[in-house]
């Protein structure tokens, strides 16, 4: 009797999709919020202590090391301030202290969203920002702090 020496037959193909084709296994739901949730309570921690200990007392916290030895007002100047008026429901407060912080936390809270909801369908989430929207924003806080510095900017005030 002789030996038989087919050739091995391969295995079947399996499908994309299938969960023998994948190599990395699924994580679940929870596992990808997770790190959105950690974001979500630091952020969520901050603004309560910013909510709690008021930035109009003098004491609470350090002053702008810009403002005290320049007597120019940086673009984070007012942004506690900001925050602590975002917190007690005063969004004209807070407009007046900082603006461009108020536009900050409006804009974290959409990207936010976005990453939980993309998070919760398992698809990645990923800032594609170009150089020309870096610089964009450089030049926003530019021009914000040049013109909160002139004197018919004195409305930008903290």
């Amino acid at each position: 009797m002789t030996a038989d020496r087919r050739p091995p037959t391969p295995a079947p193909a399996r499908p994309a999709g299938s969960p023998a084709a994948r190599s990395v296994p699924a994580r679940s739901t929870a596992a990808r919020l997770a790190v959105p949730a950690a974001v979500l309570a630091a952020v969520a921690g901050a603004f309560a202590y910013v909510g709690a200990v008021d930035p109009n007392e003098p004491g609470h916290y350090p002053a702008c090391p810009l403002l005290r030895l320049t007597g120019v007002y940086c673009p984070g100047c007012g942004g506690l301030r900001s925050a602590h008026a975002v917190v007690h429901g005063d969004l004209p407060a807070a407009l007046q202290a900082n603006a461009v912080a108020v536009a900050g936390y409006a804009l974290f809270a959409v990207v936010w969203t976005v990453w939980v909801v993309r998070a919760a369908r398992g698809r990645p989430f990923r800032l594609d920002l170009r150089s020309a929207h870096l610089w964009a924003a450089g030049a926003l806080l530019l021009v914000f702090t040049v013109v909160r510095n002139l004197p018919f900017g004195g409305w930008l005030h903290p």
